[in-house]
């Protein structure tokens, strides 16, 4: 039985199969990527930075982001393209997060991890006091 669903772009009723949208939606789509594409592709368009080919084109940026991200662009070819950081919104040109965000969150786990350490060894300190037992031999001697 095929799967009915509304399209989350645009809200109609379709029968879902391949795609997570509607085929009006998927056209809409593919005709967006045609207009960045070809004009990317063009000689005196492949310096163009993100701003530059959303004027010249008419898509919104976070359409041109999403190409990129599905490997549908590919950044080595033109030099001057970037997308937002998902976290600062700085520019970047491969993965999710910049080099600094990325360091302040690999800092922030670090710092959770030393935590962490400190309080297990604070445990076990902790753990050997109240396990060491002293008998009243020692005492005497």
């Amino acid at each position: 039985m095929q799967n009915l669903e509304n399209c989350p772009r645009c809200g109609t009723l379709f029968v879902k199969s391949l795609r997570p949208i509607c085929k009006d939606c998927y056209k809409a789509i593919e005709e967006k990527f045609q207009t960045v594409y070809t004009f990317i592709r063009k000689r005196e368009n492949r310096q163009a930075t993100m701003l530059e080919v959303v004027e010249g084109t008419g898509v919104e940026r976070e359409d041109i982001t999403r190409f990129i991200k599905e490997g549908r662009i590919h950044l080595h070819q033109f030099p001057n393209l970037d997308y937002p950081c998902e976290s600062c919104g700085k520019g970047i040109r491969k993965g999710r997060i910049c080099s600094s965000c990325r360091g302040e969150i690999e800092g922030g786990l670090q710092a959770e991890q030393r935590e962490k350490e400190r309080h297990e060894r604070a445990k076990e300190e902790e753990r050997k006091h109240y396990t060491t037992y002293h008998s009243l031999n020692d005492r005497l001697k």
